[in-house]
């Protein structure tokens, strides 16, 4: 075990084990909307999880640190503030807001790093990018809300680990989607029903259908 500095505070790790686990078991807060505590190399992609570690030029992402003997972490200065603020507002400005009548409304990752932070769900800095994809209700069980959709990619590693493999990324750039193969509707795709990709989705983009019983758990690190 090594011994690092969190805030202020000591706190014992396992060397090698990434400052944002460290700190969540630890209790202290930072954001993330897709970290998955075991996947290696981490997905990064939310840019929501900075912190600063004394003797680094820049702020890192706490989800792909790894935590070393006499780390000093701080998690809130005005640089890292910043950055999330950032990330945040990209998030926003390519997400469709529908807090009142989405299925996750108080559920929601944004809606909780917003909370928070003390951020607003409503960008006034970058202008809203237009989104107008379809949405897929074709499968029995659940709706796929692609405007909704973060790009954590937490639903395509599940899908790969439990699932079928399904769902995956489709294009590139500001294009990109989760997708089935050849953007089938989930009804004709080889989908194997197993709501992983539901109980993992972070915001309302994947969410069982009226009467289908709820299985949201607790995101993963928050």
């Amino acid at each position: 075990m090594i011994t690092l500095t969190i805030d202020g505070v000591e706190v014992k790790a396992r060397k090698g084990e990434r400052v944002l686990w460290v700190a969540l078991d630890n209790g202290f807060y930072i954001p993330n909307l897709c970290a998955v505590r075991g996947v290696e190399p981490p997905f990064a992609s939310c840019r929501l999880c900075f912190v600063e570690i004394e003797g680094r030029q820049s702020p890192v992402t706490a989800c792909t640190e790894p935590v070393s003997d006499g780390m000093v972490v701080h998690l809130d200065t005005p640089r890292v503030h910043r950055l999330r603020s950032a990330a945040f507002e990209f998030l926003i400005s390519h997400h469709r807001l529908d807090c009142a009548h989405c299925a996750k409304n108080k559920n929601c990752g944004l809606q909780e790093v917003a909370s928070r932070l003390g951020l607003k769900l409503k960008t006034r800095r970058l202008r809203q990018l237009p989104i107008n994809l379809p949405i897929d209700s074709s499968h029995p069980l659940f709706i796929y809300d692609p405007s909704k959709c973060i790009l954590c990619g937490k639903c395509v590693w599940v899908c790969h680990e439990k699932g079928a493999g399904t769902l995956d990324f489709a294009f590139r750039g500001i294009n990109t989607v989760v997708s089935t193969f050849a953007g089938k509707p989930l009804a004709e795709s080889d989908c194997e029903a197993c709501l992983a990709c539901v109980e993992i989705c972070p915001v309302g983009a994947l969410v069982p259908k009226e009467g289908v019983p709820s299985i949201f758990i607790p995101r993963a690190g928050i």
